[in-house]
């Protein structure tokens, strides 16, 4: 009986997928921010550390426009009506300004560890957070560029989902045929 549950709730969300498939690239950006929001504690404390110029406002910048590429993200694809591209071009240039704040991010980090730099900071075991900072920065830029992928590569899979069978195969629907035509 499990197992039929479970099926039916697996065909639900593929119907689902197909009637929506924008909600894949959705749910990769709110991961992506998610996943940002989480660790902005290293973030800020290497902030706090490094204090070099620049490093607030690209934190700030990142913080700022995941949410605003979401808020645009979800205006791109009013329901049924076609994708408004200004708005997913919008929600495009403001991932690739996250993606190049956490390069200059990560730059800033490179440099204040850096020790051919005069005031270069030596990461101990209590500064671990800024080599945990730029490992979080790195992996969110990977994420960001899989949620770009993703919302690139939208129409081929949206394609490929809707050629998935998701119909019930009712038992007794060809003896209700029989029965209709017999009353004819």
């Amino acid at each position: 009986m499990e197992k039929k549950g479970f099926k039916e709730r697996v065909r639900k969300f593929v119907v689902t997928l197909k009637r929506n498939p924008s909600r894949i690239p959705l749910v990769a950006l709110v991961l992506c921010f998610g996943f940002y929001s989480f660790n902005l504690t290293c973030i800020s404390n290497t902030t706090a550390k490094i204090n070099s110029p620049g490093m607030g406002i690209y934190g700030f910048v990142t913080m700022l426009f995941s949410m605003l590429s979401l808020v645009a993200f979800m205006n791109s694809f009013p329901h049924r009506k076609p994708v408004n591209k200004v708005m997913l071009g919008l929600s495009l240039a403001m991932v690739a300004l996250v993606i190049f704040a956490d390069f200059q991010y990560k730059g800033l980090i490179l440099h204040a560890v850096d020790p051919s730099n005069p005031n270069h900071i030596t990461v101990t075991e209590n500064t671990m957070y800024i080599v945990d900072a730029y490992a979080m920065l790195t992996k969110h830029i990977v994420f960001l560029i899989i949620s770009v992928a993703l919302t690139v590569l939208l129409p081929v899979y949206g394609k490929l989902l809707k050629k998935i069978n998701t119909n019930v195969n009712v038992e007794g629907y060809g003896k209700m045929e029989a029965i209709e035509l017999q009353n004819d």
